[in-house]
Formats: structure tokens, C-alpha cells, sequence
């Protein structure tokens, strides 16, 4: 496996230290450059070309949040998660809006940060089980009408479909579903394209949503 390359920002250096130090105890993880704003970050994403940019919310000068717009603007192949202490839903919202494909917390697992990494660079999705919670329950309306509407959005689909939504859910890239299904990754890609179009989702993120909430998902919170 391929070492995945990150880049960390955040304006308190104590917070990049530990950053880095937790990274650093997993072999196929490198931290190949530091920002302490976010305009640094942008900067470095475009020079470094990172496989992730972990970005802090709240920096000077340029936030978190705009500093994931750009990034995924001049560095695509750079994926965004966001590294964070707040879970607001208009911080949730706009960074999944920003294009960032994961949401992890501070006060989380060290193992659930280098796990979150590695999801986001194998061009999975990972949000915290507390924010994917939190996302699920409260960003949009009342719970139960949420798992109402997901479960009428997937009817549509084939079982198989279900199966690479569900995968979906769980945060897996194309190759990982690909693994778990016994499918190749071209195949598994078409099946990926054909349940965003049917569920008229904009990106894997907002189809992993309707896959918790209409429970196709272990673990899931639906009504």
C-alpha cells in the first residue's frame, strides 16, 4: 500500500504536534507539510499536492471552511477532512457543501483520525460516529420523516444497488466495495454513478446520509 501523504493546519502548533505524532505511529501515513492558517494551508496544498488536507475550522486569516473551497478547487486531487472540537450543523453542512469528505473531532479516538485519513485517501467518506449521528438526527428536519423520505428514495433501487449504497454508508472507496462485493472496481463504479443519479445525490457523502437514514446501515439511527 502506498503512503498516504497529509497535510496538517491548524494555528495552535501544540495541536499539529499531536497531530502529528498520532499519524506518525501508523507506517503508511506521512505528514509532509504544516500550515498555521488557512492561507498557508491553501499554499501548501497547491506545493506539497497532499493525498488529505486536515484543516482546523477556526484559523486566521483564512478559515477552515473557505480554505477547503479552495483547496479542492486548485489541488482536486487533494481530499479535505476537517479536523475540528465544534459539531454545529453549519459547520457540518458547509464543509460537506465545501466539498470535504470527512469530519473528524479532536476529543475522538487517535485510531478513529488515522482511520478517517486513510478512508478519505482511498477516496472513501468518514464522518465521526458522533457527527454522522448528529448529521443524521438533527440536519434537516425531524428524524423519523428523515428515515421516511430516505426509505422511500431507495425503493427504486436493485438489491444490488442497495448493497453498494449500504458500502456506501459505511465509508468504503470503490476499490473497498469492490473488495466486499467481488466486483471490479470499473463495474463497481458504474454502480456507484447509477444510485447517485437515482437518488439524485451530489456526492458520495450525501448518498452515505440517505444510507444510514433509511438503516441500511449497521448501527444506524432511523426511526
Amino acid at each position: 500500500m502506498s503512503t498516504v501523504k497529509v497535510l496538517v493546519a491548524d494555528d495552535e502548533a501544540m495541536i499539529r504536534a499531536g497531530v502529528r505524532a498520532i499519524l506518525s505511529a501508523d507506517p503508511r501515513i506521512e505528514v509532509v507539510a504544516e500550515a498555521a492558517d488557512g492561507h498557508e494551508a491553501v499554499e501548501a496544498a497547491r506545493a506539497h499536492r497532499p493525498d488529505v488536507a486536515l484543516l482546523d475550522i477556526r484559523m486566521p486569516r483564512l478559515d477552515g471552511l473557505a480554505a477547503c473551497e479552495e483547496i479542492r478547487r486548485s489541488a482536486p486531487g487533494t481530499a479535505v477532512a476537517i479536523l475540528t472540537t465544534f459539531s454545529e450543523d453549519a459547520y457540518v453542512s458547509r464543509a460537506l457543501g465545501g466539498g470535504a469528505t470527512g469530519f473528524l473531532l479532536k476529543s475522538g479516538d487517535p485510531y478513529e483520525l488515522m482511520a478517517g485519513v486513510r478512508a478519505v485517501a482511498d477516496g472513501g467518506a468518514y464522518l465521526s460516529p458522533k457527527v454522522a449521528l448528529h448529521v443524521i438526527a438533527e440536519l434537516g428536519g425531524e428524524r423519523l420523516t428523515r428515515a421516511a423520505a430516505a426509505r422511500a428514495r431507495i425503493a427504486g433501487l436493485t438489491a444490488r444497488e442497495r448493497e453498494v449504497l449500504a458500502l456506501l454508508g459505511e465509508g468504503l472507496s470503490n476499490a473497498g466495495i469492490g473488495r466486499r462485493l467481488h466486483l471490479v472496481e470499473g463495474t463497481v463504479k458504474g454502480y456507484v454513478s447509477a444510485v447517485l443519479d437515482r437518488l439524485g445525490a451530489g456526492n458520495r457523502v450525501q448518498a452515505a446520509i440517505v444510507a444510514h437514514e433509511a438503516g441500511l446501515v449497521t448501527g444506524s439511527v432511523v426511526g
